[in-house]
């Protein structure tokens, strides 16, 4: 028998704030480090940020194609949006810079900012990556993808 146990409760309570705007489904979510942000992305090809002190919208970015995916950069400065046209784009969340990648041959499903948000280099798989994360010293990369496996990659700078 294992001597550690890991116990899991999940409380059922009534929402204590509920964030309404978007037209279709609210696909993906981020909070920011500091607790006071909280991005949407939808399936109504738009990405809304909000207070969450207040309940109110803040901001609205429209794209081209349906949001599957968000990442929130520990800084708090860029929001990466992964889109079901297979496209990555960067936002600045308070200057109008973008940056737009498109290194993917589908769907953008998960995205993960590294903690030192620095550039970590790459690696393809040979399937679709279902989800990621990185370890919070950032030597890891982790990887779910659609060919039933988890991979753990890890960082060489």
């Amino acid at each position: 028998m294992c001597k550690a146990c890991v116990c899991v409760c999940v409380c059922v309570c009534p929402p204590c704030r509920q964030f309404q705007g978007h037209t279709d489904g609210a696909s993906c979510i981020d909070i920011s480090n500091d607790g006071t942000k909280l991005w949407t992305g939808g399936l109504d090809n738009t990405v809304r940020c909000w207070d969450l002190r207040e309940g109110r919208q803040l901001q609205q970015h429209d794209f081209t194609s349906q949001i599957f995916s968000l990442g929130y950069c520990p800084t708090g400065e860029w929001l990466a949006v992964g889109m079901e046209s297979s496209n990555v784009e960067v936002l600045h969340v308070s200057k109008p810079d973008k940056y737009q990648l498109h290194l993917h041959e589908s769907c953008v499903l998960s995205l993960k900012f590294a903690y030192c948000a620095c550039y970590l280099g790459r690696s393809k798989e040979s399937s679709s990556v279902l989800s990621c994360d990185v370890s919070p010293d950032d030597k890891y990369i982790v990887t779910g993808s659609g060919d039933k496996k988890a991979t753990v990659y890890e960082v060489v700078y």
